[in-house]
Order: structure tokens, then sequence, then C-alpha cells
């Protein structure tokens, strides 16, 4: 369905009863990354929020730049859709960007979040601070910065470089569809622009305070882009219960590689924490 919200209208989707899990994805996916999960969950007896970004599917591009698409836009965009759809307190999942705006959203409402679980993604000072290794594992975001280069790059001979960086991914060409359109491109790599700048690469921000709900990191095996140490780092940065998990025999996308385990994981967490 689509939500109006004061700024953007996101499509979101909307199943189950009883609490509340709103996920999150990341780049350059849509609400379809959680669809393996979504029916566990309902079954389960959850009511799962699932709203596409905005910049990304068929969520509103807004105009203004690449501040529009700022992390804090996408904290406030989903604490608004929570208060249309009358939800109080919630679980938030989130996996790659998607983790980055569940944690802001932990740091903003703590006293509604019953637990957070970030998948791929770990704290930002774990993520700049995790060595040479972590660095070069995300050469493509300081890549992203270059607007205008970084479009034509990636879009060239059929998005011939974004389906290598993608390769692994098992939606690649449903992922690839929406970004074809006017404008889709940039809008989805503004959250890499106005989140993660050069001089944010280079002289990392103070601190985020930490955590104080409960807070699950998964990661997975196979992630050529994040490494273990900057996940398993972020429990450094957690007041509340912290639970860390890998996924083994996953790529970067392990809510599409392995639904079994993460829904496993899931469910134990969710309930432990209900």
């Amino acid at each position: 369905m689509r939500v109006e919200l004061s700024e953007v209208t996101l499509d979101v989707e909307v199943s189950g009863e009883g609490p509340a899990v709103l996920l999150v994805h990341g780049f350059p996916d849509s609400h379809l990354l959680w669809r393996h999960q979504v029916p566990a969950l309902a079954a389960a007896g959850f009511r799962c929020v699932v709203p596409t970004l905005r910049g990304f599917g068929a969520s509103d591009r807004p105009e203004g730049g690449a501040e529009a698409y700022h992390p804090a836009k996408h904290v406030g965009d989903l604490l608004e859709l929570l208060a249309r759809l009358e939800v109080d307190r919630f679980h938030v999942v989130g996996h790659d960007w998607g983790s980055g705006v569940a944690q802001g959203i932990a740091l903003v409402a703590p006293d509604r979040v019953a637990s957070a679980t970030l998948m791929s993604v770990g704290n930002i000072a774990t993520i700049l601070g995790a060595g040479w290794e972590q660095r070069q594992r995300l050469w493509h975001v300081t890549m992203f910065q270059q607007e205008g280069l970084a479009e034509e790059w990636l879009s060239r001979d059929d998005f011939a470089h974004l389906r290598d960086m993608l390769g692994e991914h098992p939606d690649v060409e449903a992922v690839l569809g929406p970004l074809r359109a006017p404008g889709a491109l940039t809008a989805a790599l503004n959250i890499y622009r106005a989140g993660l700048p050069i001089e944010v690469q280079l002289a990392p921000p103070a601190p985020l305070p930490p955590l104080s709900v409960p807070v699950m990191g998964v990661w997975s095996t196979g992630d050529r882009f994040l490494t273990e140490r900057q996940m398993t780092a972020t429990g450094e940065h957690v007041t509340g219960t912290w639970r860390y998990e890998r996924v083994e025999d996953a790529g970067h996308w392990f809510p599409l590689d392995q639904p079994e385990r993460v829904n496993e994981l899931l469910l134990s967490f969710l309930k432990e924490n209900s």
C-alpha cells in the first residue's frame, strides 16, 4: 500500500497481528528483501511493517539533493509511518543501510524500541575504525560520492559494473529494474552522499551514544563488504543486552541466501524481548 507522509509517500507492506516489527532494507533494495521473513514472523504472531525507503523502489524520490536522503530523514519517515499506523512500541530490524537507520531510531526513541537487530552493518565508529581491510572492502563508498561520474560508471553497458558489485545478490535483475527510471540511481546513491561523505570517511565524527536497548548483531561469512570485526566490536557500543550471531555460507544479502536461519534467529531474539 501507499502511505502518504508529510514529506514523501512510501510503498509499505503491512501484515500479521501482534507485537510490531519494523523491517528496514538497505542499498539498493526495497521491502522485497524481507519477503522470506514476513510470512514466518506473521505466522509466529508478529505484525510486520515493511517500508521501502524514500529514494528506493516505488517510494517517492524527493528533490533537494543529497541532504533530502540523509539517514536522519529516513529515521523521521519511519517514526512518522509508525505513528500513522498507530504503532507505539516495536522491534526494529535493519540490513545494510537499514541497520544504520535502525540504530538511529533506537537512539532517538529508545523507550519505544523493544529490540534492535543489526544485519551486516554495525556501529559507524567500528566500521571506520576496523582497519585497512575494512576500508578496502568499502572502496565503493568513496566512488559513490562522485555525482554524475558514479552514475555513468555504474550504469554503463547495461549496469555492468553495478552487476559486478551485486554479484551474489539473488534478485539482481529485480533490483536493477527500478534503478533504470530517470533519477532513480542518483536517489539511491544519495544515502551514501549524505550519510558517509568524504569528510566523515577521513575524519570520523564524535562517537554516537551507546544503544540502550537489547541488540542482536548478525554477520555473514561471505560478506564482501563488511568484516566480522566491525560487527563484533559493535557490542562495545551497546549498554542494553548484546547478542552476536554468524550466518554461514551466505553473502551480504543473507536474508535472501539463508532465510530459514535468519528466521530462526529473528524469532528467537524477538520472542526473548517481547
